[in-house]
């Protein structure tokens, strides 16, 4: 009786060291190691890659993209926007187009429109060109932490994709169009406009 007592909580923790271990971290903190980008425009500070400048205009859309293609997963992260640009984002199955600064693909946004908060909404980005589904723009305006981390998940399994913000559900769409690609890059965007930073950090994602 009392081994099996003890048994159990050993058990647990080892199932729960399995599930730990099948989600991988895409950032050592430290390097871009496993990345491609400008240097220009990325660079680690502070255990965060840092996305932009404050410095200056930023003239075009810049993307520090992995070097490996993700098709079903779970990806979670911490992000932040500061400066006067009010735009970036997390692309996902997607490609960099040939010759050209842009990707092409789908997108987690980050940071706000001139009319509402975009925080979470998902963009189709250099295909169909506008957003294939948003959250409740009041509700998600009222959980993002301006200028602060915010925590953000994205699911992407078979035709189905599902964004969390702070633990808000903002997106659960199924794409119908079976020509989209299921696979693709994971890419962190500064959009071009006023000067801004975006920052990202705690990439970590587990293959479905």
């Amino acid at each position: 009786m009392s081994r099996f007592c003890f048994a159990l909580p050993l058990v647990m923790l080892f199932a729960a060291s399995l599930s730990a271990a099948d989600a991988v971290s895409l950032f050592d903190g430290k390097t871009l190691d496993g990345w491609e980008g400008k240097a220009e425009w990325f660079r680690v500070e502070d255990g965060a890659i840092v996305a932009g400048t404050l410095e200056k205009l930023i003239t075009n859309n810049e993307f520090l993209c992995t070097k490996q293609e993700y098709g079903d997963f779970e990806l979670t992260f911490e992000a932040k926007l500061v400066g006067q640009g009010t735009n970036a984002g997390v692309q996902f199955r997607s490609q960099r187009i040939p010759n050209h600064h842009e990707m092409i693909g789908f997108q987690c946004d980050i940071g706000r429109s001139p009319a509402r908060v975009i925080w979470g909404s998902l963009y189709d980005e250099s295909r169909r060109k506008k957003f294939m589904a948003e959250g409740p723009a009041e509700e998600v305006a009222k959980i993002v932490k301006q200028g602060e981390w915010n925590q953000l998940k994205v699911r992407c399994e078979g035709a189905k994709i599902q964004i969390w913000v702070n633990g808000l559900k903002t997106v659960d769409y199924t794409e119908e169009d079976a020509s989209i690609p299921r696979t693709g890059l994971i890419g962190l965007q500064i959009h071009s406009g006023p000067a801004a930073e975006a920052s990202y950090r705690n990439l970590r994602l587990k293959k479905l």
